[in-house]
């Protein structure tokens, strides 16, 4: 009876053992899956923090850009009084042309 038990209690390690085995491979399979994700996972970081960078850059690049638009239109308005009065220069030019050729005769 002893040696009965004994076999079968033997038999129940030994079965119990290949189990934990196999689960322990399982695992480490899964361990290998596990940090190749965590590999992707610290380039997808990497690609995230180079994104937010670039795109920071552009934002302020954008900011600038929109500072000169605002500038070039106020000085695109200040040429445009500049012109208004030098306009208005040239034709009071010609009337007086006019008023000194009328007091020459």
């Amino acid at each position: 009876m002893a040696s009965a038990s004994s076999s079968s209690a033997r038999h129940l390690f030994d079965e119990s053992k290949k189990r934990l085995c196999a689960r322990v491979g399982v695992n480490v399979n899964n361990l290998g899956s596990v940090a190749r994700q965590v590999v992707r996972g610290s380039k997808t970081n990497e690609i995230m923090h180079q994104t937010l960078k670039n795109f920071t850059q552009v934002d302020v690049v954008s900011d600038y850009s929109h500072q000169n638009l605002q500038k070039m239109t106020l000085i695109l308005q200040h040429v445009g009084y500049q012109y208004d009065v030098m306009q208005d220069s040239v034709n009071h030019l010609d009337y007086l042309k006019e008023q000194v050729t009328a007091m020459e005769r």
